[in-house]
């Protein structure tokens, strides 16, 4: 076992070093080392959490084609420059709130140069509105109805009397209020702007450019906020048919039996519905979907999602006996600590959903309790611990201060506080709900 656990962490590493699909291919050639070397039974594909994601990007891809990212982020530029002062408190809203809407941090991208001009304008310090900006972008996946991976935590406990709405009760109230945590904790952080030494020398050295950033027009409004509110609709129409299940359809049976529509289904059929309806009532170019970065970026988690989930799902599958045997004595004694596995993994993965995927499978088998797992939920967003994430990567380029930084020793970076805060915050809290309510 000890053998096959190496392989699997050599193919992460590996994976996590090629980025890209990097992580998914890699996945793929561990589960054929665990299957033709070890011998291993390959467990069954996560096909409907793949599917799911396959449409919810499918429409946060035409809405993006359609031009309603663009007008996001043009209120939100207007938002930011009427209330500059308040930037850092502001910006962490603004980016939970987008990916909350869209279900993918990439839509940060957009924002963050906004978040790093008005600071820079108002001399306040780019890096604290734009270190717990990525936070929050990352927060809000394990908020956001339609992320990967709410998704692919609804799918597997659903088996458990859970809704979406048990998720989404623990997991917005906590994130949202370690994220503001976060933003207070970062109004102090370094010197002043005036007084950085590093902003001081790029001005003396003229490194530091005078040129405004503008966020890009949108050619037509009216389109544009016609896919807004398709795939908001969509989105709430997900929340409600996941919270109220009278509302979902029942089937009959060759057998006389009757069975609920799923919401896998539901899901998928929404947001194709949502994809098409913007493709039509906007006449966008269905080509031009699929040419941003809402679709390259969620077609790479989907490809991650396959092999790695699949993979680390082969590996727990085949060798549950073993580790049931050597922790479940600790997890049942101490269950928080398999939060503290999720963030380790999540380090590993760069990914909320296929850690969410290759775990959950061993906290169930573990007997840990379906709402322990939803208020451990947001210990997955640990892949800010090491600083090569591209949101990340993206705000220290648009910091033309050189505040926001990766320090000396790599991990003291301009990230880590706000992160570990914001997490350690929204975990803790949901533990208390689930202690309460």
């Amino acid at each position: 076992m000890l053998l096959q656990l190496l392989f699997v962490l050599i193919a992460i590493i590996i994976g996590a070093r090629l980025g890209g699909i990097g992580l998914g291919v890699l996945g793929g050639l561990g589960l054929a080392i665990l299957t033709f070397v070890f011998g291993l039974e390959p467990t069954s594909p996560p096909i409907d959490v793949m599917l799911m994601i396959v449409a919810v990007i499918a429409a946060a891809s035409c809405m993006q084609a359609a031009g309603g990212l663009d007008l996001m982020v043009k209120w939100a530029e207007k938002l930011l420059r009427k209330n500059p002062s308040k930037i850092t408190l502001l910006s962490p809203l603004v980016t939970y709130i987008f990916t909350f809407i869209a279900g993918t941090g990439h839509v940060a991208y957009s924002v963050l140069p906004v978040i790093a001009e008005v600071a820079t304008e108002t001399k306040i310090r780019p890096e604290r509105p734009l270190g717990i900006a990525v936070i929050a972008s990352q927060q809000a996946i394990t908020a956001s109805p339609i992320s990967a991976a709410t998704v692919a935590l609804l799918s597997m406990l659903s088996g458990h009397n859970i809704s979406l709405m048990d998720i989404l009760m623990i997991s917005v109230p906590c994130t949202l209020i370690g994220v503001l945590v976060g933003a207070f904790c970062s109004l102090h952080v370094g010197k002043e702007l005036a007084e950085d030494p590093e902003y001081l020398r790029r001005v003396a050295n003229e490194e530091f450019t005078s040129d405004k950033y503008r966020a890009k027009g949108v050619e037509n409004h009216h389109a544009a906020l016609l896919s807004v509110i398709i795939f908001i609709a969509a989105t709430i129409g997900i929340v409600l048919f996941g919270s109220m299940t009278e509302l979902r359809p029942w089937f009959s049976l060759p057998d006389g039996s009757l069975r609920q529509m799923q919401m896998a289904h539901i899901i998928e059929i929404l947001m194709l519905s949502a994809a098409a309806l913007i493709l039509l009532v906007t006449r966008t170019d269905g080509i031009k979907a699929v040419q941003g970065s809402v679709f390259s970026a969620g077609m790479q988690a989907v490809v991650a999602i396959f092999g790695i989930a699949w993979m680390g799902d082969t590996f727990i599958g085949g060798n549950m006996a073993e580790l049931k045997g050597s922790i479940e004595h600790i997890v049942t004694e101490m269950p928080w600590l398999f939060g503290l596995a999720l963030f380790v993994m999540s380090i590993l993965l760069f990914s909320q959903a296929a850690t969410i995927r290759a775990m959950l499978p061993l906290g169930i088998a573990l007997g840990i309790s379906p709402y322990m797992l939803i208020a451990l939920f947001p210990a997955v967003n640990g892949y800010f611990f090491i600083p090569n994430y591209p949101t990340v990567v993206a705000a220290i380029n648009f910091d033309r201060t050189g505040t926001t930084h990766i320090g000396k020793y790599v991990l003291n970076h301009s990230f880590m506080m706000p992160g570990l805060v914001a997490t350690g915050v929204s975990v803790a809290l949901g533990l208390l709900m689930i202690q309460l309510f």
